[in-house]
């Protein structure tokens, strides 16, 4: 389905609570330390080291439960980050108006009990993702950088 992209008010930049696609690992710590966040735990992948997976949380306001930050990273660089929580519905249409202010209306789309929303700008994606859980929903942001994935090759051997 075709982005319905208004003005040039809209941002070109996708990003979510501070959190952006291609940020260096770097970047992440200095915004869970604004916000508060723990500490970021990172592992580096046993197949190849320029990988490493690391999670975190932060308290955002507004929320019950915290929100769970996952995200990997390659030479350093955000190739996809996912911020998740259960939340309830008034929350969860808290994060989609955000987004629609801020990058345009797009249409929901439907898959069993799971719903997404999606940008893509510049090689970079946001996707908004949502589904009903035992009377909340649980609800997630994911930041791809596709130029970040797009020049990882497999490790030589």
């Amino acid at each position: 389905m075709a982005q319905n992209v208004a003005p040039a008010a809209l941002s070109s930049d996708l990003e979510f609570l501070g959190f952006r696609a291609g940020a260096t690992i770097e970047d992440v710590e200095a915004q869970l330390a604004t916000l508060g966040g723990s500490a970021l735990r990172c592992r580096t992948a046993k197949r190849d080291e320029r990988v490493r997976e690391c999670r975190a949380e932060v308290a955002v306001p507004g929320l019950d439960e915290p929100v769970e930050l996952w995200m990997s990273a390659i030479s350093g660089t955000t190739g996809v980050l996912t911020l998740s929580s259960t939340m309830d519905d008034p929350e969860l249409r808290r994060w989609r108006d955000e987004l629609v202010v801020r990058f345009g209306e797009v249409g929901a789309k439907g898959q069993g009990t799971q719903w997404m929303m999606q940008w893509v700008r510049q090689r970079r994606m946001l996707r908004l993702t949502w589904r009903g859980e035992q009377g909340r929903i649980r609800s997630s942001v994911s930041l791809v950088d596709g130029r970040v994935l797009d020049g990882w090759s497999p490790p030589r051997r």
